[in-house]
């Protein structure tokens, strides 16, 4: 998140976006929802793998974004993977629009949380990681995770 404070709560997290893409920039955004989708975000179901921004008109367009029925919605319930508009400034909205459209970037939704009683998503400006990268990515990870325990091994013969 990009704020972090006592009134926020996060209900998903798009771990395979870290895997296949390298996050540039990350931006809080607004979403527009009904109110069946609402509570069902409240509840935690929310499946973000696979889900992707993209520009449509004046406005920023998520998709692949599953947020299944409320179970006590009855009629008034919703399309479960129906496309969502990002609320967002429209400088915002012409900045990423165009490093979309001319870098080959990508926008891909990093995580959804509640904030103040909002519901906010974290966008990531992402380009995406060749085989090497990921190869690259887990070496960094594993030689970190050993110099971290060979520290901490030191650390406990000395007392």
């Amino acid at each position: 998140m990009t704020e972090s404070s006592e009134n926020s709560r996060k209900v998903a997290a798009n771990r395979k976006a870290f895997h296949d893409y390298q996050v540039l920039e990350k931006i809080e955004a607004g979403i527009e929802l009904v109110g069946t989708e609402v509570k069902s975000v409240r509840t935690g179901q929310v499946g973000l793998s696979g889900a992707f921004g993209r520009r449509e008109g004046g406005s920023i367009i998520l998709q692949g974004v599953n947020i299944p029925p409320y179970e006590q919605g009855n009629r008034f319930n919703h399309d479960p993977v129906r496309p969502r508009r990002l609320l967002l400034h429209r400088r915002e909205i012409e900045r990423l629009g165009a490093a979309v459209e001319e870098k080959g970037l990508a926008l891909v939704p990093l995580s959804i949380y509640l904030k103040r009683g909002w519901v906010k998503v974290e966008i990531g400006l992402c380009r995406g990681k060749t085989h090497g990268d990921k190869r690259e990515t887990l070496r960094r990870k594993m030689t970190d995770r050993e110099t971290a325990r060979a520290m901490s091994a030191g650390r406990g013969k000395r007392g």
